[in-house]
């Protein structure tokens, strides 16, 4: 672990873009968390190297934050350091290649600017994603997808470090996915993605982006902060239905509640802890289980020191 000495070297070299017990309260869509050890907010590959070889060399966990949306992190915080991309890696830039485009998008843009340019410039392959929250860098991770679209479907390179601390960029034949999920290597922190997209025509693109947004807005709760989906969607089946079948919807402990509009959403009333939102997915996920024999799988993503259920 790391020694003051260690941490005092890159505190000088950050300056101000590192803090001591930063709540992360302050950074996450569901407003709870407690302290980061150490949080960096990193403007450029230079700072990210140097918090890789503090990592290396302390061996101390490091977790990196994107838009702090789809994670619950402990009312215990993190421990080790918290890695944040700023806005210097939030550029977003357009080559026409062909027939289609090719886009360079920054880690730290957020995915509703990315596809509100796409569209303005008649690009298809990302209109099923109006209004998903957080960053690229965040939905790559995750392969954000909704309404049959997923973003594994239009990535051709993930730019990044690497564990030797080495820029390099991964094409889409090295890339593996699945629902949910994008397996990147161990220690690799991503800080840009590259997309392919055709040209689309301009009224069903906006046709498209109109039915995803007022599916949202039909069915997503807006007013209080929350994660997103809680629960990943079993096979054949909606978690959403299971959780309002097994009489889910409103129920709350403490701060926090189910949300009555959708069943797969718990929503932060005001102060809810973390505590409060994990007692209602253990009782979710064993109600469920009771009625229709099937465990539902987090969606959100448990992050800090936790308890053993």
């Amino acid at each position: 672990m790391s020694t003051p000495s260690d941490l005092l070297a890159l505190r000088t070299q950050l300056g101000e873009r590192l803090r001591l017990n930063e709540p992360l309260s302050r950074h996450t869509s569901f407003r709870i968390g407690g302290p980061a050890d150490v949080f960096v907010d990193a403007t450029s590959v230079e700072d990210l190297r140097a918090v890789h070889r503090f990592v290396a060399i302390t061996r101390t966990p490091c977790w990196i934050l994107g838009g702090g949306t789809n994670v619950l992190v402990s009312d215990d915080g993190v421990r080790g350091v918290v890695l944040h991309l700023g806005r210097s890696f939030a550029a977003l830039e357009w080559h026409p290649n062909g027939n289609g485009t090719h886009v360079r998008a920054g880690a730290a843009l957020t995915f509703k600017k990315l596809v509100t340019e796409a569209l303005a410039r008649d690009l298809a392959g990302l209109e099923f994603a109006e209004g998903i929250p957080g960053s690229v860098g965040g939905g790559l991770l995750m392969n954000a997808g909704a309404f049959g679209g997923e973003i594994s479907n239009v990535v051709e390179y993930v730019e990044g470090v690497d564990a030797r601390a080495s820029l390099v960029q991964l094409q889409r034949e090295q890339l593996s996915y699945g629902y949910r999920r994008f397996d990147l290597p161990e220690r690799f922190i991503v800080t840009a993605v590259g997309f392919r997209l055709d040209p689309g025509d301009r009224q069903a693109l906006r046709a498209k982006r109109d039915e995803a947004k007022r599916k949202r807005e039909a069915n997503q709760p807006l007013g209080y902060p929350n994660a997103g989906s809680i629960f990943k969607n079993p096979p054949g089946t909606y978690a959403g239905r299971l959780l309002q079948s097994a009489g889910m919807k409103g129920f709350r402990v403490g701060n926090a509640q189910i949300s009555e509009q959708h069943a797969n959403f718990i929503v932060n009333l005001g102060g809810a802890t973390a505590a409060d939102v994990r007692a209602i997915m253990r009782e979710a996920t064993a109600r469920v289980l009771h009625m229709s024999g099937i465990r539902l799988e987090p969606e959100v993503k448990l992050v800090g020191e936790w308890p053993e259920d």
